[in-house]
């Protein structure tokens, strides 16, 4: 299909959607969740051929991680989309009513977006997300997903068809490009006659490009370059389970740790014990020199490694004198997503807080909790990283906007 007749779809599915009610999107939603179960057989079907090709192309562990779909991750995306039923319904809110010196009755009421597009990669379960999150919204989506999970895509998307059809729902609320060209993409990117708003989830390479080419609205949801720094008041057995999960619990995500910085009062005990720890995991530490005298099988640190998201069982050591310089560090190497502290210390949790500048902080606890689901929204559309209308795990409220709507009684301006 020509991808301004999939715009114009889109856009007549999005007048249907924007009035639905909510008992009807939530049977939506319900409906699109039972058929991914019945269909399960086929989406692992289409998965496994697009993980055979991605490896056969050479694909890394962590991407391959991403791409393939379990049981279990269908069960998930499952739970996801009912999750997103239970919510409540933000459209139609009245956010505020004020009556003006003129009799004017002034209110600001929450409305959808419209048409929603998605660039993204390798992750097939970005499918059934941003359909669910879209949807309750009221918004259409197109998507436009990598060319290594286009069968996942397809199957997941005709499943969710089925489901709306069932309802009399327009199936176009839901619509997949399968066109995988760079020209066709860069022709989505200027759809801005039918698209309200892109949103790229991916690659740094990705974002990039979208951001650059498109004349489309963007969110910008950013890479995630995460760091722990250990304070010198740390619990440090807390400390190696925090970077442990936040490194291995699963490599190939945003939210995983990339970097760790150490204070020099504590390197010496915790510098071998975080080294054995990770061996576990045949870790690489890449650490700067002062580091590697501690332990001189580390790997040595390169200052691209600052900077580096590796999505790999790589992680890159620092040490530092103060939380003062761990939050100098971190504001410069930092990809703005998300930052912790293991400490002991109130006052140097409270400057970490209030002093890195990324979507979201953490005191004693991993990284890995930066997501829609573990911040109950349910499912999520991606991480924004930017500051303009959303910033951090975009629920619901992120693929909102708003509009005044005026009450009179015959006033005119004079």
């Amino acid at each position: 299909m020509e991808l301004k007749e999939m715009g114009k779809r889109a856009k007549e599915a999005s007048y249907f959607l924007g009035s639905m009610e909510t008992d009807l999107k939530n049977q939506g939603l319900l409906a699109a969740a039972e058929e991914i179960l019945k269909h399960r057989e086929d989406i692992l079907k289409a998965n496994e051929a697009d993980v055979i090709l991605a490896k056969e192309k050479g694909m890394s562990p962590a991407l391959v991680d991403r791409l393939q779909l379990t049981d279990k991750r269908i069960d998930d995306i499952v739970e996801g989309i009912r999750q997103v039923a239970g919510l409540e319904d933000p459209i139609g809110e009245v956010l505020s009513m004020k009556r003006r010196p003129n009799g004017l009755l002034i209110g600001q009421k929450r409305v959808p977006m419209g048409v929603i597009g998605m660039i993204y990669e390798a992750r097939p379960n970005v499918t059934a997300d941003a359909f669910a999150l879209c949807f309750k919204t009221g918004n259409a989506v197109i998507l436009r997903g990598g060319s290594d999970a286009a069968q996942s895509n397809q199957a997941i998307v005709t499943a969710i068809r089925s489901g709306l059809s069932s309802l009399n729902i327009p199936e176009d609320a839901v619509q997949l490009l399968e066109d995988s060209s760079r020209e066709t993409a860069r022709e989505f990117m200027r759809l801005k006659d039918y698209l309200d708003l892109l949103i790229p989830r991916g690659g740094a390479g990705l974002i990039r490009t979208v951001v650059e080419n498109s004349t489309v609205p963007v969110i910008e949801t950013g890479t995630g370059n995460c760091h722990v720094y250990v304070d010198e008041t740390a619990d440090l057995s807390m400390a190696l389970d925090i970077i442990f999960n936040a490194k291995t619990q699963r490599i190939g995500v945003c939210n995983a740790c990339e970097s760790t910085l150490v204070h020099r009062k504590v390197a010496e005990t915790f510098l071998p014990m975080m080294k054995k720890r990770l061996d576990e995991k045949q870790v690489e530490i890449r650490a700067d020199e002062d580091s590697r005298k501690i332990v001189p099988e580390f790997t040595p640190a390169t200052e691209e490694d600052w900077g580096t998201e590796y999505l790999d069982y790589i992680l890159s050591c620092k040490l530092v004198d103060s939380v003062d310089e761990a939050i100098a560090h971190i504001n410069r190497y930092s990809t703005g997503h998300s930052e912790a502290i293991v400490t002991s210390s109130y006052e140097n949790a409270q400057k970490f807080l209030d002093r890195v500048d990324s979507a979201a902080v953490y005191v004693n606890a991993s990284t890995r909790f930066t997501d829609g689901f573990e911040f109950g929204f349910g499912a999520e559309i991606g991480i924004s990283t930017q500051k303009l209308h959303a910033r951090g795990p975009m629920g619901l409220l992120a693929l909102t906007s708003t509009k005044y709507i005026i009450y009179g009684n015959g006033q005119i301006r004079k």
